[in-house]
């Protein structure tokens, strides 16, 4: 039964993609508000369809926790899932991603015009350099940051080293860090057709102030995210 679920909601996530991506085609010459918004109901449909059809729900927990406004929003990454609820929870984030990704057709459209901000990760310190001046951009438009500190997937149960890129942006931006655990890779696995119901449970946790020098501020990045990561996927799996 799983698996039947698993492949008609991989259908209805597609479909509802092309729809999306189509319908809002025209925004693209208007406010860069109105593809924000588009982003935000593409989102929340994604996770209708998870509930309705694969029987996956989400839980947030620790929303008090962001600011309104500006701040550093550090997240763990298991899944796909993590790359677009994003645009649900958070008011028009600045997504720090891959800069391939600006070359999908229409998707990249959407990217640009958005102004996310893409990392050449073949492009040393330049790139580094640029990713810290988009950063500052969008903080400067009272926009949250959020990146994947890991930057790529890590499977439940597993670690992937924290990158340099969110400590040069701790650094830079001079704000709040808000930590996120989830345990999303137990139900929506990488590189997996199925879909596992259950219920997917994003937690920001407290906040890191700013000013702490790089050694601390990485440990305890580290330390909050990994520690709560293993709570939320032992919690499911017990």
């Amino acid at each position: 039964m799983t698996a039947v679920r698993s492949l008609l909601f991989n259908l209805a996530f597609y479909v509802w993609a092309l729809i999306m991506n189509v319908l809002f085609i025209p925004g693209l010459l208007g406010s860069r508000m109105i593809t924000v918004w588009g982003q935000a109901r593409w989102a929340e449909g994604n996770v209708r369809l998870m509930r309705w059809i694969a029987g996956i729900k989400l839980e947030l927990r620790g929303k008090q926790n962001l600011p309104a406004g500006a701040c550093l929003v550090a997240s763990k990454h298991q899944s796909a899932f993590d790359t677009f609820v994003v645009h649900m929870i958070l008011h028009d984030p600045a997504v720090v991603l891959k800069k391939e990704l600006l070359s999908i057709p229409i998707y990249g459209w959407y990217t640009r015009k958005t102004k996310m901000i893409p990392v050449d990760r073949a492009g040393g310190a330049k790139a580094l350099k640029d990713m810290v001046a988009a950063a500052e951009a969008a903080r400067d438009q009272d926009r949250p940051v959020f990146i994947f500190p890991e930057g790529t997937r890590s499977a439940p149960g597993s670690e992937t080293p924290y990158q340099p890129g969110v400590a040069a942006l701790y650094k830079r931006l001079d704000l709040p860090v808000i930590p996120v655990a989830l345990n999303s890779g137990l139900f929506w696995p990488r590189r997996s057709f199925m879909r596992n119901p259950g219920t997917i449970v994003m937690e920001f946790l407290e906040p890191i102030p700013p000013g702490l020098d790089r050694k601390a501020f990485m440990a305890t990045l580290h330390d909050r995210i990994e520690t709560a990561t293993r709570r939320l996927e032992n919690e499911s799996q017990g």
